[in-house]
């Protein structure tokens, strides 16, 4: 007999009946409020396009490297989940993957993807290997419905605004499809110059080439560099985007004079890969222009660093980016930063913010430096720590230091569309219950704690990327 899938109405709330209460009453005055979503990675194409999504396989697992890096680590295949290209029986993923769903216990995946199965798809019973078929066929069914394309889930989900993240390489043809299409879903995009700004991306002289057809300019001279990021951000801007995104390896800044910037262009450009320490000056001369465009752009920017990407290398020689094998470092913001935020950081106009994966910076780093500059604000738990226990680290570290009105709310930051709505409502779980401790232990009223659930539900994020 199946196992039933039941989500507990109180799920994720504090254990002490006196504090759950509390938790409840805040939560239920944000649960249904609209989502928005600043910062992810899903696809335009689907809102632009509004075609059905292919299968279970493609929508729940492909895209996901939060699933398939843990099938991964326990012996999987990708090539027989569908990554990488190859062709793949969706189905017999699909069993792959349920007869492996016990490896998720515990983790946010299984929280995300049990509301999914059980509040999108109306599934009653737990996925497993005798209910893998149940299952596929259930959401299969769902899929071909009007009702389960990418524009009436959007709606569904009372999604007030949703960002996505280009290169700007990317034409942006889908956002302008969208656009056009007189459908009022709010979809934008999101700046992110890495493939043009990091000598080390794959292709980097090949991708200024390619920017050089795009904006008419010479990208290979410094100053028609600058002005082709310049009319890309532009464009952006025209597309919607009220934000950058940086996801450099590390959060170092620099200032150059203009004469040290172009002989380092040069040097990034010319025929010899240059050395590890120059290409990261690079970078961290990058990151600090890149301020200097948004203080007159304002685009919002974030900071996105501390992640070793593509670890492993024969994966990301078979497979390319993106592929789950992302490892976080120690990452150092007060001496990195402090170039950058002596040209900006004391600007109230002008918004920079910060994520990291090093959990280690957070009372010692980011809390002191944003209670501090007008110009920081502090991004949610991000990736690794956009868990339970990961958001509830998060505020206690964070909270007594920058307090709450220098953060910017929740943040998904997701490829997986389905899951946007569970990822918002187990943040607002978490905030709910951290609130109610503070009101049980009488350092806030409840009038306040409720103010408050709506500012990190709503109005920060609304504030903070200018939506």
């Amino acid at each position: 007999m199946a196992t039933p899938l039941v989500l507990h109405p109180d799920r994720l709330f504090p254990v002490d009946p006196g504090v759950r209460a509390i938790a409840r009453r805040l939560y239920e005055a944000v649960a249904t409020l609209p989502i928005v979503s600043p910062h992810g990675h899903t696809d335009p194409a689907w809102f632009a396009d509004d075609a059905p999504f292919a299968d279970p396989t493609a929508l729940l697992i492909t895209p996901d490297h939060y699933v398939f890096r843990m099938l991964y680590s326990q012996g999987v295949r990708l090539e027989d989940l569908g990554i990488g290209g190859a062709p793949v029986d969706s189905r017999a993923a699909w069993h792959i993957f349920a007869r492996h769903y016990p490896l998720f216990r515990g983790t946010p995946s299984r929280l995300w993807l049990d509301w999914v199965f059980s509040e999108v798809f109306g599934l009653a019973v737990r996925l497993e290997p005798d209910t893998a078929d149940l299952y596929y066929d259930r959401i299969a069914e769902r899929l071909a419905e009007p009702a389960f394309h990418p524009r009436a889930l959007f709606d569904r989900f009372n999604i007030a605004a949703l960002a996505t993240t280009e290169s700007p390489l990317d034409p942006l043809a889908h956002h302008a499809k969208i656009r056009a299409s007189g459908w009022p879903g709010r979809v934008i995009t999101t700046f992110r110059p890495d493939p043009v700004v990091d000598p080390d991306y794959e292709g980097f002289t090949a991708n200024l080439a390619r920017l050089s057809e795009m904006t008419g300019e010479d990208c290979l001279s410094y100053p028609g560099y600058l002005a082709a990021l310049r009319q890309r951000r532009a464009a952006f801007i025209a597309a919607g985007a009220t934000a950058s995104d940086h996801g450099h390896p590390t959060a170092a800044t620099a200032v150059l004079t203009p004469q040290e910037a172009e002989a380092l262009f040069a040097e990034v450009t010319g025929a010899t890969p240059p050395a590890p320490e120059r290409a990261e000056l690079f970078r961290a001369h990058m990151l600090t222009v890149m301020a200097d465009m948004s203080r007159d752009d304002r685009l919002v920017m974030q900071i996105h660093p501390g992640s070793f990407r593509n670890h492993n290398s024969a994966l990301f020689a078979r497979f390319g980016r993106d592929k789950g094998a992302d490892i976080p470092t120690r990452t150092d913001f007060v001496g990195a930063l402090r170039p950058l935020l002596d040209r900006h950081g004391n600007d109230p106009a002008q918004t920079i913010i910060l994520f990291t994966l090093d959990e280690t910076t957070y009372a010692r780093e980011l809390a002191p430096l944003a209670g501090h500059y007008p110009a920081l604000r502090l991004g949610p738990a991000w990736w690794f720590h956009d868990s339970p226990d990961g958001m509830r680290r998060f505020r206690r570290q964070m909270t007594e230091t920058a307090g709450f009105y220098n953060l910017v709310g929740f943040n998904d930051d997701t490829r997986a569309f389905l899951s946007i709505p569970a990822r918002h409502d187990v943040a607002r779980r978490i905030d709910c219950g951290f609130l109610a401790e503070l009101v049980a232990e009488h350092q806030i009223d409840e009038g306040e704690a409720a103010e408050l659930a709506l500012a990190l539900t709503s109005t920060l994020v609304t504030s903070a990327y200018r939506l």
